[in-house]
């Protein structure tokens, strides 16, 4: 998950328009986790160290019982054991319901500075 200073928070198209425009190198020096929901990822953006999960492949006639191999399986697994805390990390943020409804709060940035409150308290929540 990324922010930029304007406040977003997502790397999806809405409406036509692109939060992270694919033609700049957003993702060229930092690693990034995503998962099956992304599948375009890799062909909407330039980066090296993109890592999405090894989607098993489709039950045919050909291949009536397909499975992933032990390596993908490890990687896959390597990437949902590093998911895992984020997942949680964003389910205990949004334990405050501030982050869940929605927003109607006008004052420029002040969404950066609740997600920001959220994940302080939180953190504190995991320190005891």
């Amino acid at each position: 998950m990324l922010s930029t200073s304007e406040g977003q928070w997502a790397t999806t198209k809405f409406d036509g328009v692109w939060e992270f425009p694919p033609e700049l190198d957003w993702f060229a020096e930092m690693n990034v986790g995503v998962d099956l929901g992304y599948l375009g990822i890799r062909s909407d953006y330039r980066g090296d160290r993109i890592d999405i999960p090894t989607k098993k492949p489709r039950k045919s006639q050909k291949h009536p019982n397909p499975q992933l191999s032990d390596d993908q399986k490890a990687a896959n697994t390597a990437l949902s054991r590093v998911r895992i805390f984020i997942e949680h990390a964003i389910g205990g943020m949004k334990r405050h319901n501030i982050l869940v409804h929605t927003f109607r709060n006008r004052i420029e940035n002040f969404k950066d500075d609740v997600i920001g409150v959220c994940a302080g308290l939180w953190n504190f929540v995991l320190s005891y």
